[in-house]
C-alpha cells in the first residue's frame, strides 16, 4: 500500500489516504515519485473542469522519480533510470504520433486526469519508450518536478509556436508558474519581455526573472494602450499564460500588425469561448496560435540550456511542502497567493 492525496468528490476534501500499489502495464513502468508540482491544471481537475476524471482520483502531473518497475515491452528504460515526463504522454502509434506531434496524440493519456497521478508514492505511466524522459545529473529531482507541465508548455509556446527571436517585444499576461517560465525563456532568447499581472510582488519577481518592464492589469483602466506604447506599437509576440476571457482579449489586441497570439493559458468553464477582436485579427493578419505541451524528444535542447545555466527553472520554485501541506494548498491555487511555484518533495 502506498500513501496518497485522494479526493472522492468534485470540490471536496483532499485527504490522506493508503491504497494499492500501481503495476505497470506491458508497455509502461511505475516511478517512485521523488518530487512533484503544484500546479493550476490540478486545481482545475479538483474543480471538476476535466471530464476525464473518475473518482476516488489522486491528482499530479508535473514530476521527477526513479523508475521503480518495467513492463515487458519497455525498451529504452530500465529499474533506476532517473526520469520525468510531459504531462501529455502519446501513445505512439496513432497519425498525430507518428507525425512527431505527441503533445496533440489521439490516444493520449496524462497522469493526474486520464489516470490516478504523482501526489503519492508511486504513479504508473505508459507508453515509456515514447514518453519517458531520462534526466540529466545536473538537475536535481525537485528542479525536474517544475518541467513537466508550466515549464515545457512555456518552452514550446516561446520557441516552436511563438518563434521568438533576439529584440522582439513578448508580452506575457499572467505571471503565475506558466507566465513566469515563459518570461525566464524568452528573455534567454534575447525578447524583450514585459509581464502583465494584477499582483505587484509578483510583477516584482518577474522583473527578477528577466522582463525589462511591468504592468498591473489592476491598476491600469487601458492596459492595451499602454502596452502599445512600451513596444513602439504593439508586441510581436503575446501569450495568455492565465486563460480568462480578459486576459485572452487584451493579448491578441496588444498586438502588433502580423503579430502572433499564443493561447497557453487552460480555458475553461465560462472562458471557454471567450470574445476575440476578429475584426483586427483580420485587418491587421495576427495570427492565434494554441499550445499544448511539449513532445519528450523535443527535451533535449532544453536541458541542455538548463544544465548550462542558459534556463535557471529552479528560480521559479516559491517553496517545497510536504504531501499533508497538498491537501490544503491544492484548493487554494485560484487564489493565485504564489509568486512562485510549489513543489511537493516529502511524502
Amino acid at each position: 500500500m502506498m500513501r496518497a492525496a485522494v479526493y472522492e468528490k468534485f470540490q471536496g476534501d483532499i485527504t490522506i489516504q493508503n491504497v494499492e500499489d500501481p503495476s505497470p502495464k506491458d508497455n509502461g513502468v511505475v516511478i517512485k515519485v521523488k518530487a512533484t508540482g503544484l500546479c493550476r491544471s490540478d486545481w482545475h481537475g479538483w474543480m471538476g473542469h476535466d471530464t476525464d476524471i473518475d473518482l476516488p482520483h489522486i491528482p499530479g502531473h508535473e514530476l521527477s522519480g526513479i523508475i521503480e518497475a518495467v513492463g515487458k515491452e519497455v525498451h529504452h528504460f530500465k529499474v533506476g533510470d532517473r526520469v520525468t515526463v510531459p504531462f501529455v504522454c502519446g501513445c505512439g502509434r496513432c497519425g498525430e504520433c507518428l507525425s512527431g506531434n505527441h503533445q496533440v496524440c489521439d490516444n493520449q493519456s496524462q497522469p493526474g486526469f486520464t489516470h490516478w497521478g504523482s501526489f503519492a508514492e508511486y504513479v504508473a505511466l505508459d507508453y515509456a519508450d515514447t514518453n519517458l524522459v531520462k534526466l540529466p545529473a545536473e538537475i536535481d529531482d525537485i528542479t525536474a518536478a517544475t518541467l513537466g507541465c508550466r515549464f515545457i508548455t512555456s518552452y514550446r509556446a516561446v520557441v516552436a509556436q511563438g518563434k521568438v527571436s533576439g529584440g522582439q517585444y513578448v508580452v506575457v499576461h499572467g505571471c503565475g508558474g506558466v507566465g513566469l517560465s515563459a518570461i525566464m525563456i524568452a528573455n534567454a532568447l534575447g525578447a524583450q519581455v514585459i509581464g502583465v499581472d494584477i499582483n505587484n510582488e509578483t510583477l516584482a519577481f518577474a522583473k527578477k526573472l528577466g522582463a525589462i518592464e511591468t504592468v498591473n492589469a489592476k491598476n491600469n483602466f487601458d492596459v492595451i494602450s499602454q502596452i502599445k506604447e512600451m513596444t513602439k506599437g504593439g508586441a510581436h509576440v503575446s501569450i495568455d499564460a492565465l486563460g480568462s476571457a480578459v486576459t485572452c482579449f487584451n493579448s491578441i489586441s496588444n498586438l502588433r500588425k502580423r503579430g502572433k497570439h499564443i493561447q497557453v493559458g487552460l480555458m475553461t468553464g465560462d472562458h471557454k469561448h471567450p470574445k476575440v477582436p476578429m475584426d483586427t485579427v483580420l485587418a491587421n493578419e495576427l495570427e492565434i496560435i494554441g499550445s499544448h505541451g511539449m513532445q519528450a524528444y523535443k527535451y533535449t535542447e532544453m536541458l541542455e540550456m538548463i544544465s548550462v545555466g542558459k534556463l535557471q527553472p529552479e528560480k521559479l520554485i516559491e517553496r517545497t511542502i510536504s504531501l499533508e501541506e497538498a491537501t490544503s494548498a491544492l484548493p487554494k491555487m485560484n487564489d493565485f497567493k504564489n509568486k512562485g511555484v510549489l513543489v511537493i518533495d516529502t511524502f
